[in-house]
């Protein structure tokens, strides 16, 4: 287990080799005072906990992948119970969502991926949770608003 240390900006200035040192055996959070605090880590650590992402990020989409659908969606309904208001036509579609979201995210080390679709699945269902929302929103458009113009340039 990777401990983190705490350090102020001005002794990462003061002593930077000992704060170095730090980094060799954990993280160092360095706070700042006008700013939000940075982290300091080894490379080598960050290369191995994303090498270890992609895995169980392929792992999770093949052991997914083989599961019969509403299983899939079953074993993600424990971490996710809001699923269960989504209808059950789409809660495969968050399944693969989520499974190529994470193979997204582990790939590129950019986990604000998978956050963001987790989010926007989140979202809409609570949209379900409104049944006079679901109906604005699924309703057939009536009123026609004529030709939309085309693209201006700013």
């Amino acid at each position: 287990m990777v401990t983190t240390r705490e350090v102020q900006w001005s002794e990462l200035q003061r002593d930077p080799k000992s704060v170095a040192a730090l980094a060799d055996a954990g993280d160092v959070r360095v706070r700042r005072r006008d700013g939000a605090a940075l982290l300091l880590t080894r490379e080598d650590r960050v290369l191995a906990a994303g090498e270890g992402a992609v895995a169980a990020a392929r792992t999770l989409r093949n052991a997914l992948a083989h599961l019969p659908s509403e299983v899939a969606v079953e074993a993600l309904a424990e971490e996710f119970p809001w699923i269960e208001l989504l209808p059950p036509v789409d809660r495969p579609q968050f399944v693969s969502d989520f499974v190529n979201a994470a193979r997204i995210s582990a790939d590129l080390g950019q986990w604000s991926v998978l956050a963001q679709t987790i989010r926007e699945w989140k979202a809409t269902a609570a949209v379900y949770t409104d049944p006079a929302l679901v109906h604005e929103l699924t309703a057939p458009l009536s009123d026609d608003h004529g030709p939309v113009p085309g693209p201006t340039e700013t």
